[in-house]
């Protein structure tokens, strides 16, 4: 009987899905990514997706001839119950109430495959990669935010280790309403996220809205402020309530480097005053910290079905 074994870490973005296939040393066996479903309520298509790189997976050459795909992680936005594999309330999606878990697992079986299907959210996913593993023991210790720039806006609270769940509704900061100045009331995600930046901005991606910064350009100097005005209020209040020593910027607008770093930090410091401002640091997995948590869950699944004796 083994502990670990080859899975399969999906992550659910709202444009793009991330798919990495590791081993039961996390080693990574390869990487896939594919554009996210449009216009799927149901979640139907996205079921057919994630068998796609199931099968995929499948032809992943393993290390060793006994090894075949063990499990499945998948992680999504928005509010999830994990136990039910629900996805209760996903805005950038378009889902509510949508039994994910349970999709994925009926495309699968209509394709013959019989995999334990793990579920959970892709930002607690992340925050869980991040505090993992070797070089992160600082981060295993008091109080840590994650915090992923990306499509949307979310975050996650780790505590000595442990990602804090709050019945799936902990870390929904995205989804606050401001109340005040000229953004009242908009989702806090609709102003600081890098959707939001190249979506005001009227730009493909963040990254095209990064280099009109960098260029100079007045309305996108002035957007990317807005945004970093936004984030650092929601920063500073996860500081002040949770005493986070390190905050994890992810996503991406992290990729931006000093850009947003600088400033960010400021800002957060400047709304702290007499307090600790947490370090600011970029996440050491980037873009991949979903996928390689949803990988976690995955073995996590694992290790309890072989300790219950499901799993031979």
């Amino acid at each position: 009987m083994t502990t670990g074994g080859v899975v399969l870490g999906v992550d659910v973005g709202g444009t793009g899905i991330k798919a990495r296939v590791t081993d039961a040393s996390g080693r990574s066996l390869g990487d896939h990514r594919v554009p996210t479903p449009k216009d799927d309520p149901h979640a139907h298509r996205l079921a057919e997706v994630v068998a796609d790189l199931v099968v995929g997976a499948l032809r992943t050459p393993a290390p060793g001839p006994d090894h075949t795909l063990d499990a499945v992680g998948l992680v999504v936005p928005g509010v999830v119950h994990e136990a039910s594999g629900t996805a209760v309330l996903s805005v950038n999606l378009g889902w509510r109430g949508v039994p994910v878990r349970d999709r994925v697992q009926q495309a699968l079986e209509h394709r013959g495959i019989t995999v334990p299907v793990a579920f959970g959210h892709d930002v607690r996913a992340g925050a869980l990669a991040e505090v993992s593993g070797p070089g992160a023991a600082a981060l295993r210790v008091g109080s840590v935010g994650f915090v992923p720039v990306g499509t949307g806006l979310a975050s996650a609270l780790v505590v000595d280790g442990a990602v804090v769940d709050g019945g799936g509704w902990a870390g929904e900061v995205g989804q606050v309403r401001i109340t005040v100045g000229p953004h009242a009331g908009a989702r806090t995600e609709e102003i600081a996220s890098a959707g939001a930046v190249a979506r005001r901005l009227g730009v493909p991606s963040a990254r095209q809205a990064v280099e009109r910064v960098r260029a100079g350009d007045p309305a996108a100097v002035a957007v990317w402020h807005e945004c970093i005005d936004v984030l650092a209020d929601a920063i500073a209040w996860m500081t002040a309530v949770a005493g986070c020593h390190t905050v994890v910027v992810g996503g991406g607008l992290a990729e931006s480097g000093a850009l947003l770093f600088g400033p960010l930090g400021s800002a957060v410091a400047d709304r702290l005053p007499g307090l600790r401002a947490p370090a600011l640091v970029p996440a050491r997995h980037r873009d991949a910290a979903g996928s390689l948590g949803a990988a976690i869950l995955a073995q996590d699944l694992l290790a309890s079905l072989t300790s219950t004796g499901q799993r031979a």
